[in-house]
């Protein structure tokens, strides 16, 4: 255990997490873990103001936008909660939303996608691909630019958003100019040794995340590529890529590994693993310096030619 190396905020986190008892999500209902999640909002911050924010309804795409002024031809980020497959949405991240939306000059527009244990795969892939297709044809009009779009996800939003660029790639239609994956969940095998080295302690156990891929994959295979693209070997010629890891994260082998996979492949791919915190930091910015710093870093990269 390794505690003296976490920041201090999240170390008073995990501290009250281990003196708990380690809790695990096996022992809670759907309800209680969704209604947990948006509990810890508290530790995000204060929600900025924002020019608009409005629900948007089209094409069978569910969506929320964020718009930071009244200038069109905005960059464009479509943005995919996290939640292990199983709970979130707009409210858990509303600050981080509206944070993105101002301190990068962007549209931001949150996905709603379908979750489990209600819906199995491919239910979420499928909603994130469509929004990202609906959103490419209609942003305009919303004052984005369709020629400047970036996919955005964290944790289960990583994932949806890799494989929807996947998608969009063998489609051979569009792509976005780049992808964000902010501490991606690839391996529904949890093959690696992170998840060994920090799945018990750290507040998102090797349990959450794997009864998340469960409850979602249900029947599906494991290896299979879609539901652990980790295993995918057709990731030449993705966009730009930028990969956010966090040091005590059962998850951070898996996404520097699939760094090392962009970069095999010939892939403009950046990796950037912030020390002394846990998965789900970014959402942490009320008590965490690296959340603060992750988004002046995902902002720059939103914003930057």
């Amino acid at each position: 255990m390794s505690q003296l190396y976490l920041e201090e905020g999240i170390k008073q986190l995990v501290s009250e997490f281990i003196a708990a008892g380690c809790p695990s999500v096996r022992e809670q209902t759907i309800e209680q873990r969704r209604q947990g999640y948006i509990a810890s909002t508290v530790l995000a911050g204060e929600a900025e103001e924002v020019f608009e924010v409005r629900a948007v309804s089209i094409d069978g795409a569910e969506l929320t936008l964020f718009k930071p002024s009244a200038v069109n031809d905005l960059p464009v980020v479509i943005y995919y909660h996290g939640g292990c497959f199983v709970s979130g949405g707009v409210e858990t991240h509303n600050q981080q939303l509206r944070k993105l939306a101002n301190d990068a000059g962007a549209l931001v527009i949150a996905v709603r996608y379908r979750l489990a244990p209600e819906h199995v795969y491919p239910a979420a892939h499928d909603d994130a691909c469509h929004a990202a297709e609906v959103i490419y044809e209609h942003c305009q009009q919303w004052g984005g630019d369709n020629t400047n779009i970036t996919l955005m996800g964290d944790s289960a939003g990583g994932h949806l958003a890799l494989v929807t660029c996947l998608r969009l790639k063998a489609k051979g239609q569009w792509l976005p100019q780049k992808q964000v994956l902010i501490y991606p969940m690839l391996d529904a095998t949890a093959k690696s040794q992170s998840y060994s080295d920090n799945g018990e302690k750290y507040i998102i156990t090797r349990d959450t995340l794997l009864t998340g891929f469960d409850l979602y994959l249900d029947w599906h295979p494991r290896t299979d590529a879609e539901a652990s693209p980790l295993r995918s070997t057709d990731l030449a010629g993705l966009p730009e890529t930028h990969i956010i890891t966090a040091e005590f994260d059962p998850l951070v082998d898996e996404g520097e590994q699939l760094f090392r996979h962009l970069l095999e492949a010939g892939v403009n791919a950046h990796c950037r693993r912030y020390l002394g915190v846990i998965h789900g930091f970014f959402q942490l910015s009320g008590v965490s310096r690296s959340a603060r710093d992750a988004m002046v870093q995902v902002s720059n990269i939103v914003k930057s030619a």
